[in-house]
């Protein structure tokens, strides 16, 4: 926010009429206690002009933590916002990019308990009065240029309301007073209540409550249409596709050249197609942050929902001696996920999510590396890389991951899995983490404590696998007669019988990433369930478990429950018209049935649009492409760039 460059003073209404409160001035320094809101919220000073260089060295000085969880930026409105609703709520928001985006956010996160909370916004003259504990919310422009502004609504009296804020007015609070604003509230000739912003070139955008009830609360409007039509370009043409770009002395490039059968990121024989690259809109990429982190809270909501409800698990075709187990891992591991990628369909009619593959999820190393090093071997200096940030995130999860000693990482023999399994363990080794690459599970054995190692005789105890707990469940179903009987796993007691997969990743001393638990979000038969929840979710698809008459009317889509890779998939017209159906290994999984939702047809490709949340937080994204209506295995990759809204 602005600094005031002249004597700060407030213009406060009391019941006597107008009254002026004089600030003291200059500013307290960058830091200093200001004062405490309701709740003992300590207000502190954010003049940046006095910051000490050696107190705040680097940005990381500039974050705010408390009990581990991340406020904000140090001292600035939003860091404010969201410490006073932890302590006097024990909730957070979203962390968002400017603090009008507030406005735009659905849910809240209690952080006991890991559930969202709804949050609904209303409009300044909306019939639904603020109420003490909204946030007030100022649109960007004037005062608080570029990034609006928040305060919390600490009291609201006759004719008043009294706010408690950061980085606005640097200076102390009178003794014993809690806000740090006064705002005149006025009823409009329709029933609205309207805050008046006090600046002349301020505007209040509205209030924001946490609260299931919904009357007279604004409809979130997605930014203009056109924004989210993403469309392709060429990158100069001077014959960059003959020459080598990848590293051949790196294992991870190596690898994917190899698997690529050269230095190329798309398999098209048409050499135009080597130069192409799609462009996504700067704010289009905020609308996928914003639902990247939203939806993974709201996966997290419906796990617990199934958790805790034996009939709704049954539908998700998981042996009935697992459950414990997978109760278990739930409790105990509810946070340590790595990493996931979310499926979109983005067009001019919004965002809609398909799935999220919380378990076993591809495309890092294409997303996170390879696509970077596309544009810089091409040429493309355009906008930002939409992945970049993708391998520092997961550096730092593998730092606060826990894992102590060596960690295996487990992949089938296959091509593509390894250059994601090398990508996966450059990371690990960055965050400082002993890492070892086991291809298969033919090398493994036993050793004399009846622990499982691997071929040098080091003791498998933590494990990221690319192998999808779907597979390891596929071994315990062949070899389990009755649903609730034991998975069986062998023991080094036993004889000529050497470890198989699912004795590793089941075994209970050995920790699994992505954790037991991730086998619920990624299982299709979750989305009915979210649907259920979160009906009319801008971000959900209608998704039912029996097909309704409905979905007929409006076109739907099969899908196996435990399916992956695109495996038998089928569409079907509002005429109940077959419009593309795949093969695949999944034929005899019970199906649920999602509303019909084509991916959007971009100079000559169906594309979708794939984020990364690491830690359940976006941290990239990238495109994926087909010629046909469904994303497979085999689709392609092509880079992807996020550009400003005006160049689009």
């Amino acid at each position: 926010m602005p600094i005031l460059q002249t004597s700060l003073m407030i213009l406060a209404f009391s019941r006597s009429g107008l009254t002026v409160h004089t600030l003291k001035f200059p500013p307290e320094k960058f830091g200093c206690l200001l004062g405490y809101a309701p709740g003992g919220v300590p207000i502190y000073s954010s003049h940046y002009a006095s910051v000490d260089p050696r107190e705040y060295p680097d940005r990381d000085a500039y974050h705010s933590f408390l009990d581990g969880i991340y406020m904000g930026y140090k001292w600035q409105c939003v860091e404010f916002a969201r410490r006073w609703c932890y302590l006097n709520h024990g909730y957070v928001f979203d962390d968002v990019p400017m603090a009008y985006d507030i406005f735009s956010l659905h849910h809240v996160t209690r952080i006991v308990d890991n559930q969202v909370l709804p949050l609904h916004s209303f409009a300044n003259g909306s019939e639904r009065a603020p109420v003490p504990g909204c946030l007030l919310i100022w649109e960007e422009g004037g005062e608080f240029e570029i990034t609006g502004h928040v305060a919390v609504v600490t009291e609201v009296l006759p004719g008043r309301v009294r706010i408690a804020e950061q980085n606005l007015e640097h200076c102390k609070l009178p003794d014993g007073q809690t806000w740090s604003r006064e705002l005149p509230l006025t009823r409009t000739a329709d029933g609205g209540y309207f805050i008046a912003a006090s600046y002349a070139d301020a505007h209040i955008k509205g209030w924001v409550i946490q609260t299931a009830d919904a009357r007279h609360s604004e409809k979130i409007v997605p930014c203009d249409p056109q924004l989210y039509r993403l469309n392709t370009r060429l990158a100069p043409r001077r014959g960059q596709h003959r020459l080598p770009w990848l590293d051949s002395r790196d294992r991870a490039e190596c690898a994917f050249a190899l698997a690529m059968l050269g230095h190329r990121l798309t398999e098209a024989a048409d050499e135009l197609e080597q130069y192409r690259y799609f462009r996504l809109s700067a704010s289009v990429e905020q609308e996928l942050r914003r639902a990247t982190n939203e939806l993974h809270l709201m996966f997290l909501h419906a796990t617990q929902a199934v958790l805790q409800d034996d009939a709704l698990l049954a539908r998700f075709n998981i042996p009935g001696s697992l459950w414990p187990r997978l109760r278990k891992s739930w409790e105990n591991r509810r946070g340590q996920i790595i990493t996931g990628r979310f499926d979109f369909a983005v067009s001019e009619r919004g965002i809609k999510v398909y799935e999220y593959n919380a378990d076993s999820a591809s495309c890092h190393m294409e997303a996170g590396r390879v696509q970077g090093l596309w544009a810089n071997h091409f040429g493309v200096t355009e906008g930002e890389d939409s992945g970049s940030g993708l391998y520092p995130e997961l550096v730092a999860a593998w730092a606060a991951s826990g894992v102590e000693g060596m960690l295996h990482i487990m992949q089938d023999v296959n091509d593509e899995e390894t250059y994601h399994a090398e990508y996966i363990q450059a990371a690990a080794r960055e965050a400082g983490l002993p890492c070892r690459i086991i291809k298969g599970v033919a090398g493994l054995g036993w050793n004399d404590a009846g622990e499982i190692v691997d071929a040098e005789g080091t003791p498998i105890r933590f494990v990221w696998k690319t192998w999808a707990w779907e597979t390891a469940l596929d071994q315990i179903r062949a070899e389990c007669e009755e649903d609730d009987s034991s998975p069986g796993l062998r023991t080094g007691a036993e004889p000529r019988k050497p470890p198989r997969l699912v004795d590793v990743l089941l075994r209970p001393e050995v920790m699994v990433y992505e954790p037991f638990w991730t086998l619920i979000p990624s299982n299709k038969a979750i989305l009915p369930l979210l649907w259920q929840i979160f009906p009319d979710h801008p971000y959900l698809l209608d998704s039912r478990y029996e097909l309704t008459a409905d979905l007929q009317q409006r076109g739907y889509v099969s899908k196996p429950i435990a399916g992956r890779c695109g495996f038998n998939i089928s569409l079907f017209d509002k005429h109940e018209n077959l419009l593309k159906e795949t093969s695949g290994r999944f034929d005899t999984q019970d199906h649920v049935y999602q509303e019909l939702w084509k991916l959007p047809e971009i100079d000559g490709y169906r594309t979708q649009v794939c984020t990364f949340a690491v830690r359940g937080k976006y941290a990239g994204s990238c495109v994926r492409v087909d010629r046909s209506l469904i994303i497979t295995r085999d689709s392609e990759l092509l880079p992807l760039r996020v550009v400003e809204d005006n160049t689009l």
